[in-house]
């Protein structure tokens, strides 16, 4: 009788983790479906994300990573024709229920995009966008200590400190991305979804985002889509492998890119498709 194969794939490096702690679900996705029109792009997704974690989506182009993860604010609201089934809870809360207040969905949900989109104003005034058109400061120091702040969590304080009245797009292509991400905590969410947030970045700054990745998830729930595996083995602390439109498996990261409990994930891993 044969023994299962160990995957050994020198080609991700996987950080090593103790057992994951225990966490409480954040995100509950209940036998989730979506339709663009008739057509069904996603069937029947069942899964937990918990708080304070961060969960990578890889699967290849096509295989409904984006629109699941655009699901999760209701992002996909905006495109007409399109429909959902099931139930996605955040905090036990149906986010689809009749009456569900989507503003205040977005803002505990926030998203940072694969094109870093500044605002042609200053550092300061993209940051300070959100405070202001929600009315979340009653004062002028108050709203400066909140730019700050969510400066310094995008770790991108140090740079732009002595230039926040320049504009936002004299910057290089990872500070403007992490100039969005700043924007986005900036509102204090509790979720932030990223959609290939590095992948039009060279290595360095590709690197000061993964790192940040890491740092953020002590403060929130964080879920982001990658084609880059070895990106997903560095930041993730599960992850979740789409194919077709379905979910085929989640799993802790190390025990995915290891020993997965489904063929078509090694098939994928080791690059049999895809």
């Amino acid at each position: 009788m044969s023994t299962p194969t160990k995957i050994i794939a020198p080609k991700f490096k996987v950080t090593r983790r103790s057992a994951l702690p225990p966490r409480e679900t954040k995100i509950s996705v209940d036998e989730l479906n979506f339709y663009y029109g008739r057509a069904q792009a996603l069937h029947n997704i069942t899964l937990n994300i918990p708080e304070r974690m961060v969960m990578a989506f890889i699967g290849p182009s096509g295989c409904g990573k984006t629109t699941f993860l655009r699901t999760l604010n209701r992002m996909n609201d905006v495109i007409p024709g399109t429909r959902v089934e099931g139930k996605v809870s955040m905090d036990g809360q149906d986010i689809y229920a009749p009456g569900a207040d989507v503003v205040e969905l977005r803002r505990k949900v926030g998203m940072v995009f694969q094109k870093s989109n500044p605002f042609p104003k200053s550092i300061f005034d993209n940051v300070a966008y959100g405070l202001r058109i929600n009315r979340l400061t009653s004062s002028k120091s108050e709203l400066e200590d909140r730019v700050a702040a969510a400066l310094q969590d995008a770790a991108l304080w140090p740079e732009v400190k002595d230039r926040l009245k320049s504009s936002a797009l004299g910057l290089s292509g990872g500070q403007q991305q992490r100039l969005c991400i700043a924007r986005g905590l900036a509102i204090r969410p509790e979720v932030i979804l990223m959609d290939e947030p590095a992948s039009a970045l060279d290595p360095i700054a590709t690197s000061k985002i993964e790192e940040l990745i890491v740092d953020l998830k002590k403060q929130y729930t964080i879920v982001i889509v990658t084609h880059n595996m070895q990106q997903a083995a560095r930041v993730s602390d599960l992850t979740a492998f789409f194919l077709l439109g379905k979910l085929i498996e989640v799993n802790a990261t190390e025990k995915m890119f290891t020993a997965p409990n489904e063929k078509l994930t090694e098939d994928y891993i080791t690059g049999r498709f895809g």
